[in-house]
């Protein structure tokens, strides 16, 4: 058995139905418009889409809905997308697809305009995730420099320190016996001080009473 056929599939995304195209060439200049194709009724196929990621790299799988059996391969390189938007319609893309080193393009349609948009978002996510595989973050982006780095420091109190709040015309105290905040040992009580401000009072505008 083929060790490819070993791989571990992710499933990125699943449509139980498009529709398949026979486009004409591309006009020199111009993009792909879906109204050149003929009557859009009447497809050249219709059956199941998944895209497929392996370690290897993703694919657009077109599938028979019954049987499973493979109708096309469209490998899909995030740098140079297989996928290409027409510009008269939100349903209907163009595709390369590849087999045996032979390259065509086909034209590809969904019923509804909620299909085609869950298709884009899987194409969009796999390739953000492509591309930081690529250009992994390095660990001074993970760190901007204007954070300190360094131990926390512990501001809480320990048992025995004291602080005190001074408020202009009133003063009050929170205080136990032991050492102050700065490390300094006061028993004091009443207005003598002896803690440290938590804030400093704004300038008094007379003499103490």
């Amino acid at each position: 058995m083929d060790v490819l056929d070993e791989e571990v599939e992710s499933i990125l995304y699943i449509a139980r139905e498009v529709s398949v195209y026979k486009i004409p060439h591309l006009k020199v200049n111009e993009g792909h418009r879906a109204n050149d194709w003929g009557d859009l009724a009447q497809p050249l196929w219709k059956g199941r889409l998944r895209i497929v990621e392996k370690s290897s790299g993703a694919a657009l799988m077109f599938e028979d809905a019954q049987t499973g059996e493979l109708f096309a391969r469209a490998p899909y390189d995030a740098l140079k997308p297989c996928v290409e938007s027409v510009l008269d319609s939100s349903r209907y893309f163009v595709i390369r697809v590849e087999d045996t080193g032979k390259k065509a393009y086909i034209g590809m349609g969904f019923a509804e305009r909620t299909d085609s948009f869950d298709f884009n978002v899987a194409l969009q996510d796999y390739t953000k995730r492509f591309k930081v595989a690529l250009n992994p973050p390095s660990s001074d982006d993970e760190t901007p420099s204007h954070v300190p780095v360094g131990p926390k420091k512990d501001y809480s109190l320990k048992e025995g320190q004291t602080f005190s709040i001074s408020i202009p015309g009133k003063a009050s105290k929170l205080s136990t016996s032991g050492a102050s905040l700065l490390g300094s040992s006061t028993q004091s009580t009443g207005n003598s001080g002896g803690g440290v401000p938590l804030l400093p009072p704004p300038p008094s505008s007379g003499r103490k009473k």
